[in-house]
């Protein structure tokens, strides 16, 4: 259906005709990588087991069902547009409707808002914990594609999702200075996995929800890799007893952050002094200096190994200490702990390519509904981000991928036997097309 009927608009060029646009073009898609989104979704299942897990609540039969509608969903979301707002002019998009299962021409269109609204309000606590289950369970078919993990890396972290309403749970926290929720991210160390993601009120502890959330997550994974090595990374935030006592129960491994006090930097001045003297002596504008020492705070029941760092820097001293039960010296064991924050960039994926931050719903387990679509709509671009670094593409940041891959104009055409889709000539992504298409393993693992 043609958006606008208006007039057309004028524009003058630097040529010798003047240019006019309107929006009659027709069956064009705006985003002919919709494509490599629905192949990497078939590849992984995604969204068909998501959809697996929603309790139908309505009471007579609709023409969406809900494996289109979340389909619908994350592949706009996928694609650039945030909003529930925008399926009103998606619902229509030729190439959209065929990657969500219908014809471009003669199938009714897609869902429209009010539609997507209902589904998100819909949505219990019960759901939404299915939900994040069996995107746990995409998690382990997906890390075993190419051989049983010997090691697991379970990255943690928290963030703000700044609210700006009246949301469920959504409390000013003095740290950010801000209303928000503060979800707690969990990522495969190893390889980006976006493994959970829990919505959380917006002033809990960075902490809060960790252990149990771990345990969960722990017994999927021994359950189905019984011989896997299990380690947790964190920042001081996560470093509470209750962690440490249940990793050293369950024979984790662990390496956190630890906060400074009054008796750790007694214990760190020996080193601290060393290394103002190596600074007197050599000049040496940063100077960096790694040991060790057992530490036992009052609300321990054992005491526990910290490294220390003791760095001088031009603007100050910047002493940090991590509590580990690793055995890696101090200077080894420091760069496996400030590794994690490759993890910063991973958020930054979610939030800024995948707009996790649109919390916006009333309900509470509704804005945990949408984190999980989220969630879902950066394992697929994730999943074409990783495709395209196994034959030799240069890592890229998610809106970068969406703009060089998923964004290319095209007219679509149903024919008899077929539908045809024609993309830009001139687009710069198409190099990139290629590479995806010839990729040895395309057809092992993806059905069709």
């Amino acid at each position: 259906m043609v958006q606008s009927a208006t007039d057309p608009f004028a524009f003058a060029v630097p040529a010798a005709l003047p240019l006019t646009v309107d929006f009659a073009g027709g069956r064009l898609t705006s985003d002919g990588g919709l494509a490599w989104l629905a192949e990497a979704d078939a590849a992984l299942g995604l969204c068909a087991t998501l959809a697996a897990q929603i309790p139908d609540w309505r009471r007579r039969r609709s023409r969406h069902d809900l494996a289109t509608l979340l389909t619908q969903r994350v592949y706009q979301i996928a694609c650039g547009y945030e909003d529930q707002d925008d399926a009103d002019a998606l619902r229509t998009d030729p190439l959209l409707k065929l990657v969500c299962g219908r014809l471009p021409e003669t199938d009714p269109d897609l869902a429209s808002q009010p539609t997507f609204s209902r589904l998100e309000n819909a949505v219990s606590a019960r759901t939404c914990y299915r939900l994040a289950v069996a995107l746990g369970e995409c998690y382990l078919r997906d890390r075993e594609r190419n051989g049983i993990p010997t090691r697991i890396v379970l990255d943690f972290d928290g963030t703000d999702d700044p609210t700006h309403g009246e949301q469920e749970g959504t409390a000013y926290h003095g740290y950010f200075r801000q209303h928000m929720y503060h979800p707690l991210l969990i990522f495969d160390g190893d390889t980006d996995h976006l493994i959970t993601a829990v919505l959380r009120p917006g002033t809990v502890h960075a902490s809060h929800g960790v252990v149990p959330i771990l345990k969960r997550v722990v017994r999927a994974i021994q359950a189905r890799w019984p011989k896997v090595r299990i380690e947790v990374r964190a920042d001081a935030g996560f470093a509470v007893p209750a962690l440490y006592d249940y990793c050293e129960e369950a024979q984790l491994t662990y390496t956190l952050g630890l906060g400074r006090n009054a008796r750790l930097t007694r214990l760190a001045a020996p080193l601290q002094s060393a290394a103002v003297q190596q600074q007197a002596t050599t000049g040496a504008a940063k100077v960096r200096l790694l040991g060790e020492i057992v530490y036992q705070a009052d609300s321990w029941l054992q005491s526990r190994r910290v490294i220390v760092k003791a760095e001088l820097l031009p603007q100050g001293p910047n002493t940090r200490f991590v509590v580990t039960n690793r055995a890696d010296p101090p200077a080894q064991l420091y760069a496996w702990y400030t590794a994690r924050g490759e993890t910063e960039n991973w958020i930054k994926d979610l939030k800024a390519g995948c707009f996790a931050d649109r919390l916006s719903c009333h309900r509470f387990w509704a804005n945990q509904f949408r984190l999980l679509l989220h969630a879902a709509a950066y394992w697929l671009l994730a999943t074409l981000r990783r495709w395209l670094v196994r034959v030799g593409v240069a890592r890229q940041q998610l809106t970068t991928l969406r703009l060089t891959l998923l964004k290319v104009g095209g007219r679509v055409r149903q024919l008899h036997d077929r539908v045809s889709l024609r993309l830009a000539t001139s687009h710069p992504g198409e190099p990139l097309w290629h590479r995806l298409a010839t990729r040895p393993d395309r057809f092992v693992n993806n059905p069709g």
